[in-house]
C-alpha cells in the first residue's frame, strides 16, 4: 500500500497557511490520508531570547535577511526520516529568481513522496542555502511579502495529480496546460439565457444540440491558444 504523500512547509507564519489547508478538498484529503500537510514555525529552532531567525545583510543594506544556521538546523529536523524508509524527497526554496513553475512542474513533483519547503521573507534568504535545496521556483514575475502563497500554489497543483484528491481523475487530465499548449475551453450551465446590461448572454447552441461528435469537436476548437 503507498504512503500519503507530505508536504513540509517551514514558515515564521504558518496560521497563514493552516487555515487554507485545512477546508475543502485539502481537509478532505488529509481525513483520508492521501496527503499530509505540516508547517514548521522556523523560530523554534532560534535558542536566543527573542527567537531571531533573520539579521541584517553584510555589506550594508535595507531589510533583513533569514540566518543560514537557523535554515540549515530547520532542515536538518524537517528531512529526518527513519532508515527503513525509502523516502523520495524534494527540497523546494521559493524565490522570485527561480524557475517558473510550469504544470509540467507540478506533474513532475507529484512522483516525489515528500515535498519540504523554503519560504522567505523581508528581504529574502542567505544566499548559502541555496545549497541545502534542490531547487528554486518562483510562481511569476512579481513579488510577494514571502514565499507562503507560492509554497501553497504549488502544493495545490501538485496535490491534483495525487489519486483521489480531486472527485474525477478525468477532470486533471483536462486542465489547462495539461498538454503543449493546450488551455482548456469555456464552460457553461444553467441558465441558458444570461440577461446582462441589457444584452442577452446566451450559451453556444451546440452545447445545447446533444450531438456529442460536434460538440468535442467545438471544444478542441476553443482549446487552441490564439
Amino acid at each position: 500500500m503507498k504512503s500519503m504523500k507530505q508536504f513540509d512547509i517551514i514558515t515564521i507564519f504558518p496560521e497563514i497557511l493552516d487555515s487554507y489547508f485545512n477546508e475543502s478538498l485539502f481537509k478532505r484529503a488529509q481525513e483520508n490520508k492521501l496527503i499530509k500537510i505540516k508547517t514548521h514555525f522556523l523560530r523554534k529552532w532560534a535558542k536566543d531570547r527573542h527567537q531571531t531567525v533573520d539579521d541584517k545583510p553584510y555589506g550594508g543594506g535595507v531589510g533583513l535577511v533569514y540566518k543560514s544556521d537557523i535554515m540549515m538546523k530547520a532542515l536538518e529536523q524537517v528531512t529526518k526520516t527513519r532508515k527503513h524508509e525509502n523516502t523520495k524527497t524534494r527540497i523546494i526554496l521559493t524565490a522570485a529568481n527561480g524557475k517558473r513553475f510550469t504544470q509540467k512542474d507540478a506533474k513532475r513533483l507529484s512522483q516525489y513522496d515528500k515535498l519540504i519547503f523554503v519560504c522567505p521573507r523581508y528581504e529574502g534568504i542567505d544566499a548559502r542555502v541555496e545549497k541545502m535545496v534542490d531547487e528554486k521556483v518562483s510562481i511569476g514575475d512579481f513579488v510577494l511579502a514571502g514565499g507562503e502563497l507560492a509554497a501553497a500554489v504549488i502544493t495545490e497543483a501538485v496535490c491534483r495529480y495525487v489519486p483521489g484528491f480531486v472527485g474525477k481523475q478525468e477532470s486533471v487530465d483536462g486542465d489547462s496546460f495539461s498538454q503543449e499548449g493546450y488551455l482548456e475551453f469555456p464552460q457553461y450551465t444553467r441558465p441558458e439565457i444570461l440577461e446582462y446590461k441589457g444584452k442577452k448572454l446566451r450559451v453556444p447552441k451546440v452545447l445545447l444540440s446533444g450531438n456529442h461528435g460536434e460538440i468535442e469537436k467545438w471544444r478542441k476548437s476553443k482549446s487552441k491558444h490564439n
